[in-house]
């Protein structure tokens, strides 16, 4: 299954005052009943997984790619590399950020 990685951005905005209300909940008054348990099996059974780290990379590519990614705003590299991410998945049937097994 891929990733699905959110940022701040991609959530629904929320008003200071439902942050504060939030803030004020006790830790007590919180509802964790739809939270499953992590029981020894799950931790017996848990994968360490190192992110796929990034490298600095010098490309040549069309100005106007690059202004089309740059019109996005912040964050246009990342975006480029999951547009390549996206490429390398479809030629290979595998998520190019998990590691070989």
């Amino acid at each position: 299954m891929p990733t699905i990685r959110k940022s701040q951005k991609d959530l629904p905005p929320i008003s200071k005052k439902r942050i504060d209300e939030i803030k004020a909940i006790p830790d007590e008054k919180i509802d964790y009943s739809d939270i499953p348990e992590l029981d020894d099996e799950f931790w017996q059974n848990a994968e360490w997984v190192e992110a796929d780290k990034t490298l600095p990379l010098t490309i040549r590519v069309k100005e106007s790619v690059l202004d089309y990614f740059k019109a996005g705003g912040k964050g246009y590299q990342t975006r480029i590399n999951a547009v390549l991410e996206s490429y390398v998945r479809a030629k290979t049937g595998s998520d190019p950020s998990q590691p070989s097994r």
